[in-house]
Protein backbone atom coordinates (compact mmCIF):
# COMPACT_ATOMS: atom_id res chain seq x y z
CA UNK A 1 0.00 0.00 0.00
CA UNK A 2 1.66 3.24 -1.17
CA UNK A 3 2.00 6.29 1.05
CA UNK A 4 -0.34 8.21 -1.28
CA UNK A 5 -3.11 5.63 -0.73
CA UNK A 6 -5.39 6.18 2.27
CA UNK A 7 -7.87 3.35 1.59
CA UNK A 8 -7.42 0.10 -0.28
CA UNK A 9 -10.12 -2.55 -0.56
CA UNK A 10 -8.93 -5.99 -1.69
CA UNK A 11 -11.26 -8.78 -2.71
CA UNK A 12 -14.03 -7.74 -0.31
CA UNK A 13 -16.91 -10.19 0.01
CA UNK A 14 -19.84 -9.13 2.18
CA UNK A 15 -22.60 -11.72 2.15
CA UNK A 16 -25.97 -11.97 3.85
CA UNK A 17 -27.48 -15.24 5.04
CA UNK A 18 -31.23 -15.77 4.86
CA UNK A 19 -33.48 -18.47 6.26
CA UNK A 20 -32.38 -21.97 5.37
CA UNK A 21 -28.75 -20.87 4.99
CA UNK A 22 -29.40 -19.14 1.65
CA UNK A 23 -26.29 -17.14 0.65
CA UNK A 24 -26.79 -13.63 -0.75
CA UNK A 25 -23.50 -12.19 -2.15
CA UNK A 26 -24.29 -8.45 -1.96
CA UNK A 27 -20.62 -7.48 -2.42
CA UNK A 28 -18.61 -10.14 -4.21
CA UNK A 29 -14.86 -9.65 -4.63
CA UNK A 30 -14.68 -5.84 -4.81
CA UNK A 31 -11.23 -4.21 -5.08
CA UNK A 32 -10.28 -0.55 -5.43
CA UNK A 33 -8.06 2.11 -3.90
CA UNK A 34 -8.51 5.74 -2.88
CA UNK A 35 -5.58 8.15 -2.89
CA UNK A 36 -5.18 10.96 -0.37
CA UNK A 37 -7.07 14.12 -1.29
CA UNK A 38 -9.10 12.43 -4.04
CA UNK A 39 -12.84 12.38 -4.50
CA UNK A 40 -13.71 8.90 -5.73
CA UNK A 41 -17.29 8.13 -6.81
CA UNK A 42 -18.91 4.69 -6.79
CA UNK A 43 -21.73 4.59 -9.33
CA UNK A 44 -24.31 2.09 -10.56
CA UNK A 45 -28.01 1.36 -10.44
CA UNK A 46 -29.85 0.63 -7.20
CA UNK A 47 -29.06 -2.88 -5.99
CA UNK A 48 -25.49 -2.99 -7.34
CA UNK A 49 -23.82 -3.11 -3.91
CA UNK A 50 -22.67 0.51 -3.58
CA UNK A 51 -24.15 1.20 -0.14
CA UNK A 52 -23.15 -2.20 1.27
CA UNK A 53 -19.58 -1.50 0.12
CA UNK A 54 -19.53 1.86 1.94
CA UNK A 55 -21.11 0.36 5.07
CA UNK A 56 -18.51 -2.42 4.99
CA UNK A 57 -15.71 0.16 5.08
CA UNK A 58 -17.33 1.63 8.20
CA UNK A 59 -17.91 -1.88 9.61
CA UNK A 60 -21.60 -1.03 10.01
CA UNK A 61 -23.10 -4.09 8.29
CA UNK A 62 -25.28 -5.90 10.84
CA UNK A 63 -23.71 -9.28 11.69
CA UNK A 64 -25.84 -11.41 11.56
CA UNK A 65 -27.43 -11.57 9.01
CA UNK A 66 -24.40 -10.07 7.24
CA UNK A 67 -20.88 -11.47 7.30
CA UNK A 68 -17.53 -10.28 5.98
CA UNK A 69 -16.62 -13.51 4.21
CA UNK A 70 -13.17 -12.54 2.96
CA UNK A 71 -10.97 -9.72 1.77
CA UNK A 72 -9.19 -6.74 3.33
CA UNK A 73 -10.12 -3.12 3.98
CA UNK A 74 -6.84 -1.31 4.53
CA UNK A 75 -7.10 2.17 6.03
CA UNK A 76 -3.61 3.69 6.28
CA UNK A 77 -2.26 0.16 6.26
CA UNK A 78 -4.53 -1.22 9.03
CA UNK A 79 -7.01 -3.93 8.09
CA UNK A 80 -10.32 -2.69 9.48
CA UNK A 81 -11.82 -6.19 9.32
CA UNK A 82 -9.28 -7.38 11.93
CA UNK A 83 -9.90 -4.58 14.44
CA UNK A 84 -11.80 -5.24 17.66
CA UNK A 85 -15.16 -3.40 18.01
CA UNK A 86 -13.63 -0.96 20.51
CA UNK A 87 -10.78 -0.12 18.11
CA UNK A 88 -13.22 0.38 15.25
CA UNK A 89 -15.40 2.72 17.35
CA UNK A 90 -12.31 4.82 18.05
CA UNK A 91 -11.76 5.29 14.30
CA UNK A 92 -15.34 6.24 13.43
CA UNK A 93 -15.99 9.97 13.29
CA UNK A 94 -12.43 10.79 14.31
CA UNK A 95 -10.64 9.13 11.36
CA UNK A 96 -13.48 7.97 9.08
CA UNK A 97 -16.90 9.62 9.00
CA UNK A 98 -20.04 8.96 7.00
CA UNK A 99 -22.93 11.03 5.68
CA UNK A 100 -25.87 8.66 5.35
CA UNK A 101 -28.41 8.53 2.55
CA UNK A 102 -31.49 9.42 4.62
CA UNK A 103 -30.85 11.72 7.61
CA UNK A 104 -34.34 11.19 9.04
CA UNK A 105 -33.50 7.56 9.78
CA UNK A 106 -29.81 8.18 10.56
CA UNK A 107 -30.50 10.82 13.23
CA UNK A 108 -31.96 9.76 16.58
CA UNK A 109 -35.56 11.07 16.64
CA UNK A 110 -35.67 11.49 20.45
CA UNK A 111 -32.52 13.62 20.80
CA UNK A 112 -32.03 17.22 19.76
CA UNK A 113 -29.79 17.91 16.76
CA UNK A 114 -27.15 19.78 18.75
CA UNK A 115 -27.04 17.05 21.40
CA UNK A 116 -26.23 14.41 18.78
CA UNK A 117 -23.36 16.46 17.36
CA UNK A 118 -22.08 17.34 20.84
CA UNK A 119 -22.08 13.67 21.87
CA UNK A 120 -19.69 12.76 19.05
CA UNK A 121 -17.43 15.68 20.00
CA UNK A 122 -17.37 14.72 23.68
CA UNK A 123 -16.52 11.09 22.92
CA UNK A 124 -13.67 11.92 20.56
CA UNK A 125 -12.27 15.19 21.90
CA UNK A 126 -12.93 14.85 25.66
CA UNK A 127 -14.54 18.27 25.94
CA UNK A 128 -17.00 19.33 28.64
CA UNK A 129 -20.73 19.27 27.91
CA UNK A 130 -20.80 23.07 27.62
CA UNK A 131 -17.75 23.23 25.33
CA UNK A 132 -19.10 20.45 23.09
CA UNK A 133 -22.48 22.19 22.87
CA UNK A 134 -20.83 25.47 21.84
CA UNK A 135 -18.76 23.67 19.18
CA UNK A 136 -21.91 21.96 17.87
CA UNK A 137 -23.52 25.37 17.33
CA UNK A 138 -20.40 26.61 15.52
CA UNK A 139 -20.44 23.53 13.28
CA UNK A 140 -24.08 24.17 12.40
CA UNK A 141 -23.15 27.75 11.54
CA UNK A 142 -20.23 26.46 9.42
CA UNK A 143 -22.54 24.25 7.33
CA UNK A 144 -24.84 27.17 6.56
CA UNK A 145 -27.72 26.71 9.01
CA UNK A 146 -29.41 30.17 9.19
CA UNK A 147 -30.25 29.99 12.92
CA UNK A 148 -27.78 27.47 14.45
CA UNK A 149 -28.85 28.08 18.06
CA UNK A 150 -32.45 27.24 17.23
CA UNK A 151 -31.45 24.26 15.09
CA UNK A 152 -29.31 22.88 17.93
CA UNK A 153 -32.31 22.60 20.26
CA UNK A 154 -34.66 21.23 17.58
CA UNK A 155 -35.58 17.57 17.11
CA UNK A 156 -34.98 16.03 13.65
CA UNK A 157 -38.70 15.98 12.78
CA UNK A 158 -38.84 19.75 13.32
CA UNK A 159 -36.26 20.37 10.58
CA UNK A 160 -36.61 20.32 6.79
CA UNK A 161 -34.85 17.69 4.70
CA UNK A 162 -32.11 20.14 3.73
CA UNK A 163 -31.54 21.19 7.36
CA UNK A 164 -31.39 17.54 8.50
CA UNK A 165 -28.78 16.84 5.87
CA UNK A 166 -26.75 19.86 7.07
CA UNK A 167 -26.92 18.45 10.60
CA UNK A 168 -25.56 15.14 9.24
CA UNK A 169 -22.73 16.99 7.48
CA UNK A 170 -21.90 18.91 10.68
CA UNK A 171 -21.84 15.59 12.54
CA UNK A 172 -19.56 14.01 9.93
CA UNK A 173 -17.12 16.97 10.02
CA UNK A 174 -17.25 17.39 13.81
CA UNK A 175 -13.90 15.72 14.43
CA UNK A 176 -12.17 16.57 11.11
CA UNK A 177 -11.85 12.98 9.80
CA UNK A 178 -9.27 12.00 7.20
CA UNK A 179 -11.76 10.04 5.08
CA UNK A 180 -15.35 11.10 4.41
CA UNK A 181 -17.84 8.58 3.02
CA UNK A 182 -21.02 10.08 1.56
CA UNK A 183 -23.78 7.61 0.68
CA UNK A 184 -26.08 9.39 -1.80
CA UNK A 185 -26.41 12.44 0.49
CA UNK A 186 -28.59 14.40 -1.94
CA UNK A 187 -31.06 11.69 -3.04
CA UNK A 188 -34.05 12.89 -1.00
CA UNK A 189 -33.52 16.61 -1.70
CA UNK A 190 -34.82 18.91 -4.42
CA UNK A 191 -32.46 20.10 -7.16
CA UNK A 192 -31.55 23.51 -5.71
CA UNK A 193 -30.81 22.06 -2.26
CA UNK A 194 -28.80 19.24 -3.89
CA UNK A 195 -26.50 21.79 -5.50
CA UNK A 196 -26.03 23.63 -2.19
CA UNK A 197 -25.21 20.41 -0.31
CA UNK A 198 -22.70 19.28 -2.96
CA UNK A 199 -20.96 22.66 -2.95
CA UNK A 200 -20.85 22.59 0.85
CA UNK A 201 -19.32 19.10 1.02
CA UNK A 202 -16.70 19.97 -1.60
CA UNK A 203 -15.80 23.27 0.13
CA UNK A 204 -15.44 21.64 3.55
CA UNK A 205 -13.47 18.71 2.10
CA UNK A 206 -10.95 21.03 0.44
CA UNK A 207 -10.75 23.31 3.49
CA UNK A 208 -9.97 20.38 5.78
CA UNK A 209 -7.73 18.47 3.36
CA UNK A 210 -9.93 15.37 3.42
CA UNK A 211 -10.37 12.42 1.10
CA UNK A 212 -13.89 11.54 -0.07
CA UNK A 213 -15.59 8.33 -1.17
CA UNK A 214 -18.89 9.37 -2.73
CA UNK A 215 -21.68 6.87 -3.48
CA UNK A 216 -24.20 8.00 -6.09
CA UNK A 217 -26.23 6.94 -9.13
CA UNK A 218 -26.24 10.47 -10.56
CA UNK A 219 -23.60 10.79 -13.29
CA UNK A 220 -24.12 14.55 -13.35
CA UNK A 221 -22.84 14.67 -9.76
CA UNK A 222 -19.92 12.43 -10.76
CA UNK A 223 -18.88 14.74 -13.61
CA UNK A 224 -18.89 17.69 -11.22
CA UNK A 225 -16.93 16.34 -8.25
CA UNK A 226 -14.99 13.14 -9.05
CA UNK A 227 -11.35 12.53 -9.88
CA UNK A 228 -11.87 8.75 -10.20
CA UNK A 229 -14.97 6.66 -10.85
CA UNK A 230 -15.73 3.07 -9.84
CA UNK A 231 -18.64 1.48 -11.72
CA UNK A 232 -20.36 -1.38 -9.89
CA UNK A 233 -22.85 -3.89 -11.22
CA UNK A 234 -24.43 -6.83 -9.35
CA UNK A 235 -21.94 -6.72 -6.47
CA UNK A 236 -18.78 -6.41 -8.57
CA UNK A 237 -16.59 -3.65 -10.01
CA UNK A 238 -16.93 -3.62 -13.80
CA UNK A 239 -14.90 -0.48 -14.57
CA UNK A 240 -12.47 1.78 -12.71
CA UNK A 241 -11.03 4.89 -14.38
CA UNK A 242 -10.27 8.57 -14.02
CA UNK A 243 -13.36 10.73 -14.44
CA UNK A 244 -12.25 12.27 -17.75
CA UNK A 245 -11.25 8.90 -19.19
CA UNK A 246 -14.52 7.25 -18.16
CA UNK A 247 -16.69 9.91 -19.78
CA UNK A 248 -14.61 10.18 -22.96
CA UNK A 249 -13.75 6.49 -23.41
CA UNK A 250 -16.11 4.13 -21.54
CA UNK A 251 -15.09 0.52 -22.17
CA UNK A 252 -17.70 -1.62 -20.44
CA UNK A 253 -21.09 -1.90 -22.20
CA UNK A 254 -22.81 -1.20 -18.88
CA UNK A 255 -20.91 2.08 -18.43
CA UNK A 256 -21.69 3.07 -22.01
CA UNK A 257 -25.36 2.30 -21.37
CA UNK A 258 -25.43 4.47 -18.26
CA UNK A 259 -23.88 7.37 -20.15
CA UNK A 260 -26.35 7.04 -23.04
CA UNK A 261 -29.22 7.31 -20.57
CA UNK A 262 -28.19 10.82 -19.51
CA UNK A 263 -30.52 13.44 -21.05
CA UNK A 264 -28.72 16.14 -23.04
CA UNK A 265 -29.96 19.66 -23.74
CA UNK A 266 -28.83 19.39 -27.38
CA UNK A 267 -30.43 15.94 -27.89
CA UNK A 268 -33.21 15.97 -30.49
CA UNK A 269 -34.41 12.40 -29.89
CA UNK A 270 -38.04 11.87 -28.91
CA UNK A 271 -37.15 9.16 -26.39
CA UNK A 272 -34.15 8.49 -24.15
CA UNK A 273 -32.02 5.37 -24.38
CA UNK A 274 -32.56 2.74 -21.71
CA UNK A 275 -30.74 -0.37 -20.53
CA UNK A 276 -33.22 -3.18 -21.03
CA UNK A 277 -34.02 -5.45 -18.11
CA UNK A 278 -33.23 -4.98 -14.43
CA UNK A 279 -30.37 -5.52 -12.01
CA UNK A 280 -30.70 -9.14 -10.80
CA UNK A 281 -31.32 -9.71 -7.10
CA UNK A 282 -28.23 -10.93 -5.20
CA UNK A 283 -29.73 -14.39 -4.65
CA UNK A 284 -30.25 -14.83 -8.41
CA UNK A 285 -27.06 -13.53 -9.98
CA UNK A 286 -26.45 -15.15 -13.40
CA UNK A 287 -23.32 -17.18 -14.14
CA UNK A 288 -20.41 -15.67 -16.04
CA UNK A 289 -20.52 -11.91 -16.55
CA UNK A 290 -23.48 -10.75 -14.50
CA UNK A 291 -24.39 -8.10 -17.05
CA UNK A 292 -24.61 -10.52 -20.00
CA UNK A 293 -28.44 -11.00 -19.93
CA UNK A 294 -28.81 -7.23 -20.54
CA UNK A 295 -25.75 -6.70 -22.74
CA UNK A 296 -26.26 -6.14 -26.49
CA UNK A 297 -22.68 -7.30 -27.15
CA UNK A 298 -22.74 -10.53 -25.10
CA UNK A 299 -21.25 -13.75 -26.47
CA UNK A 300 -21.42 -17.38 -25.36
CA UNK A 301 -18.24 -16.87 -23.35
CA UNK A 302 -19.89 -14.07 -21.36
CA UNK A 303 -22.58 -16.47 -20.12
CA UNK A 304 -20.01 -19.07 -19.02
CA UNK A 305 -17.04 -17.21 -17.62
CA UNK A 306 -16.76 -14.11 -15.42
CA UNK A 307 -14.19 -11.68 -16.89
CA UNK A 308 -11.41 -10.48 -14.56
CA UNK A 309 -10.88 -6.80 -13.82
CA UNK A 310 -7.85 -6.02 -15.99
CA UNK A 311 -6.00 -3.15 -17.60
CA UNK A 312 -3.60 -0.43 -16.51
CA UNK A 313 -3.56 1.66 -13.37
CA UNK A 314 -5.50 4.47 -15.07
CA UNK A 315 -8.28 2.36 -16.57
CA UNK A 316 -9.43 -1.14 -15.62
CA UNK A 317 -12.43 -3.00 -16.98
CA UNK A 318 -14.04 -6.44 -16.51
CA UNK A 319 -15.19 -7.33 -20.01
CA UNK A 320 -14.29 -10.18 -22.41
CA UNK A 321 -14.67 -7.81 -25.37
CA UNK A 322 -12.00 -5.50 -23.96
CA UNK A 323 -9.71 -8.40 -23.02
CA UNK A 324 -9.86 -9.79 -26.56
CA UNK A 325 -8.56 -6.46 -27.92
CA UNK A 326 -5.53 -6.30 -25.65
Amino acid sequence: MGTDTILEVKGLKTYFYAAGGREIPAVDGVSFRVRRGETVCIVGESGCGKSVTSLSVMRLVATPPGRYVSGEILFEGRDLLRLRPKEMRALRCKEIAMIFQEPMTALNPVHRAGTQIAEAIRINEKLSKKEAGAKAVELLRMVGVPDPERCAVSFPHQLSGGMRQRVMIALAFSCSPKLLIADEPTTALDVTIQAQILDLIQTLKERNGMTALFVTHDLGVVAEIAQRVIVMYAGRVVEDASCGELFSNPLHPYTSGLLRCIPRIDDERDTLDIISGQVPTPDRFPTGCRFHPRCPMATELCAKEAPPLSGGEDHRVACHLYASKR
